[in-house]
């Protein structure tokens, strides 16, 4: 069954970059963005993690938590933020706080509907498919309230997001 506005969000569990949480729990009585990225160190991406954190004010003052989930592991998280906060520096200050979900099975992608059907050639090693960019606005009931989803090649737009 896919997710369309008006459905409740999956609660998952999952190892982040701030420890394991549970989703629901994690959004409590707030309102979330989970987005998704196809893989770490890649340009777009990185440029992408890096206004998300500069832009963490504007999420606060909504009350918007945000989160982060790509294919990749723990391990390439946590050295991708330093990529993230060095490169994104040169923009504006960076300091990526928020937490990124580890998937490298897609189990989470696979229940959120944010892998890449149509690209064959967009596929790891192991044959498993990357994730698209996609975007879920969640509310404090669980519900989703809005998607966006964008090829891997092309960057999302945080203004509208934010909006």
């Amino acid at each position: 069954m896919s997710l369309r506005l008006g459905s409740i969000a999956p609660d998952f569990e999952a190892q982040t970059t701030a420890g394991p949480i549970k989703f629901h729990e994690w959004i409590g009585n707030s309102w979330a963005v989970l987005f998704s990225h196809p893989g770490d160190f890649t340009p777009v991406c990185t440029t992408e993690l890096g206004e998300v954190a500069r832009r963490a004010s504007d999420f606060e003052k909504r009350g918007v938590k945000v989160i982060g989930i790509s294919a990749n592991g723990l391990e390439d998280h946590n050295k991708w933020i330093q990529d993230i906060n060095e490169y994104g520096g040169k923009v504006g200050p960076t300091d990526v706080q928020f937490p990124i979900i580890a998937d490298p099975d897609r189990k989470i992608s696979t229940l959120y509907d944010m892998l890449d059907a149509q690209d064959a050639t967009n596929r790891d090693a192991k044959g498993l498919p990357y994730t698209i960019r996609t975007v879920f606005v969640i509310d404090p009931k669980k519900v989703i309230r809005l998607t966006l989803a964008y090829p891997a090649s092309t960057g999302r737009n945080f203004d509208e997001i934010i909006r």
